[in-house]
């Protein structure tokens, strides 16, 4: 075993993580005892740390080769399982492999294999298929959120992959969501089953809010507006009503994001850094915002339209009211229109109360630097106070990563900044500045 009780100490102090949760705490056991397991607890409940754990506690150090792989339905839910794990410092190699980045990195990367990699089915099916490493030592598959990844669109990829490690001798599914029926090839034989769905008291409310047949946007307008300055999240189901919606909302000059599947990766990663630190208080996104990307606890969301089935509808709420947080789910509905039977008819909002919309306070700064040039937080936090005579007040949030790093800072100073600090030496390196 690589890792003590105290080791385990060590990395929960690194993550500022002091008490793990019931649920946690029984995964870990269970992980320990059993070969088969099926982790049930909703969104924002800590099921990366509950598989990381023991799964970081199994490996052996002295070996070179990839031990576990855990497989996951987006890239976002990737990146984000390797920011968690390579947070704990266990010392052990981590990467993620996914659709949408270039083959060549991966290739960099896995010249030194890692202990675990993470990746989606499509990618890790490509490496798989051109033999770039051994499979045989792959011991632990770990499905995160198994209800997408064994979805009819992935099973090809995921059969071809599971058939073909031999050595696999733990096997631990996760998910948000209950009933979904595992394929006999995922060889889940008599699963130990650790079910959080129903012992979370939740404070979420569902609310309805009623719209005019032809003012929906309007009636959008006067929820955010009543809402007032809060993060939220709009869902919609289609792309092209997000690019509507939006257009809508930057008329009305209201600060907000997307996120949908047609999006760039590199643009979808900037929509979410400019959500966390702030400078969009808005995100507008498609279901693919539902789960498995790192954002924060939010005081709402909004349905603009419907869920098409109950389990997008549960995903898309878990986004709010998580942990032991309050939060209020908002569904649009039509005068005459119907709610789908998964929906409980939830009490009317009445929203002729408005707050007042404060303007925008935070804009992005995008810094040509990152970890491979030795750049830390502290180097840029000092570039901004020394060079950039901000208060500590006057800089947010800081995302640092391999090749570049992003600052919130408040719009009023954002330009003088560029103008000051664009073109200066950091740490050797001489960098770009830029609002983003």
């Amino acid at each position: 075993m690589a890792n003590s009780i105290k080791d385990q100490e060590a990395i929960l102090a690194k993550l500022n993580i002091y008490e793990l949760n019931p649920m946690q705490l029984e995964a870990i056991e269970v992980i320990k005892d059993y070969n088969n397991i099926i982790l049930l607890s909703p969104t924002g409940t800590g099921k990366t740390l509950a598989f990381s754990l023991p799964l970081i506690n199994s490996l052996d150090p002295v070996s070179k080769e990839i031990q576990a792989l855990i497989l996951v339905p987006s890239r976002e839910l990737a990146i984000q399982i390797e920011q968690v794990m390579r947070s704990m410092g266990s010392g052990f190699k981590i990467n993620a492999v996914y659709g949408g980045r270039p083959m060549a990195k991966d290739k960099i990367e896995l010249k030194h294999l890692p202990a675990i990699l993470i990746g989606t089915p499509g990618r890790i099916s490509d490496h798989f298929s051109n033999n770039r490493f051994t499979k045989n030592h792959i011991k632990t598959i770990i499905l995160d959120e198994f209800d997408k990844s064994l979805e009819v669109g992935f099973e090809y990829e995921m059969r071809g992959i599971i058939n073909e490690l031999p050595a696999i001798n733990k096997r631990i599914l996760t998910s948000a969501t209950q009933g979904v029926e595992i394929p006999d090839f995922v060889q889940l034989n008599k699963p130990k089953i650790v079910n959080y769905l129903h012992n979370i008291v939740t404070k979420l409310q569902v609310k309805t809010v009623v719209f005019p047949e032809k003012n929906k946007l309007n009636t959008l307008l006067h929820l955010l507006n009543h809402i007032g300055n809060h993060q939220g999240i709009i869902f919609c189901n289609l792309k092209d009503v997000i690019q509507s919606v939006s257009s809508f909302l930057e008329r009305k000059n209201i600060n907000h994001g997307c996120f949908n599947g047609g999006m760039e990766q590199k643009d979808r990663e900037r929509s979410l850094i400019k959500f966390r630190n702030g400078t969009n208080q808005i995100l507008l996104a498609t279901d693919l915002a539902a789960r498995g990307i790192d954002i924060p606890e939010m005081k709402y969301i909004i349905h603009y339209q419907l869920p098409l089935s109950k389990e997008e509808f549960t995903h898309r709420n878990g986004r709010t009211a998580r942990v032991s947080a309050k939060g209020i789910a908002y569904v649009l509905k039509s005068k005459e229109g119907k709610l789908p039977e998964f929906i409980e008819t939830p009490p009317i909002e009445d929203i002729s109360i408005q707050a007042k919309r404060k303007p925008a306070y935070w804009e992005t700064l995008f810094i040509s630097g990152g970890r491979k040039d030795k750049i830390s937080k502290g180097d840029i936090a000092g570039m901004f106070f020394k060079l950039g005579n901000l208060t500590k007040d006057q800089l947010g949030i800081i995302e640092l990563k391999r090749d570049c790093a992003f600052v919130a800072v408040p719009i009023s100073v954002a330009d003088r900044l560029v103008r000051d600090l664009n073109n200066t030496r950091l740490k050797k390196k001489k960098i770009r500045i830029t609002k983003i």
